[in-house]
């Protein structure tokens, strides 16, 4: 379980969250769900342990997250909602880089790079540079490298963002198909419809708050509640 208490971060004067309560069981695909500069990013980013929280905690099956070693958290694949600064590198390259970052080398660690290339359609782009990738492209590059490392936990931040549409059809099955090996994934959206169908449970966040929590049912009844 993840059990998100009271979390507190500000840049400057700015309020990024302000009090998020949350718990997520196991092998959960939740959804946070918000307008951009709601908190999702900080939330997450907090949650994989890449920055801090200035108070409260995020408690992920018994271990403070925020206290974790490295080593704990090599069971986290975090996808950011950029891609990053690997464009001078090709695509065996990169997924090599982190393999052996975690540790993974040889011809055992050649042949799991490989696997999940193909799995996510990238047997005949091997030697293309990953600025020649579409942005598309370069998202499920990074979603292949986030699962290297076989994690617990995958914290997806906009995963789809730029793709077309049979692209994100794609990368939802996968997900879903995650979801049943047992994998808890959390994945965040500004827009309620696309991810609606795929989560188990969502979190809507406004103003660095969870202002509703609960299944997809749940959700809606409250919204149409509210908005009748």
């Amino acid at each position: 379980m993840i059990e998100i208490e009271n979390l507190v971060k500000n840049f400057g004067k700015t309020k990024a969250l302000d009090g998020l309560s949350l718990k997520i069981e196991d092998n959960e695909l939740y959804g946070f769900v918000g307008p951009n500069g709601a908190g999702k990013t900080t939330a997450m980013k907090i949650i994989s342990g890449i920055i801090p929280a200035d108070s409260g905690s995020v408690i992920i099956s018994g271990a403070d997250a925020g206290r974790e070693s490295l080593r704990g958290r090599s069971n986290i694949g975090y996808v950011p909602d950029f891609f990053g600064v690997y464009d001078n590198l090709k695509v065996i390259e990169y997924i090599e880089f982190f393999a052996s970052a975690y540790n993974m080398v040889g011809r055992d660690a050649e042949r799991k790079c490989l696997k999940i290339l193909d799995e996510f359609g990238f047997t005949d782009k091997l030697d293309f540079f990953v600025d020649d990738l579409s942005r598309g492209q370069k998202q499920k590059l990074c979603l292949a490298r986030a699962l290297i490392h076989d994690p617990k936990l995958l914290v997806l931040d906009e995963p789809t963002s730029g793709m077309d549409p049979k692209a994100r059809i794609e990368i939802r099955n996968f997900l879903k198909r995650l979801n049943e090996q047992g994998k808890t994934i959390i994945i965040s959206s500004h827009i309620l419809h696309e991810i609606s169908e795929l989560v188990t449970g969502l979190a809507v966040i406004e103003g660095g708050k969870a202002v509703m929590s609960g299944s997809i049912e749940e959700i809606e009844t409250k919204m149409h509640m509210e908005n009748p």
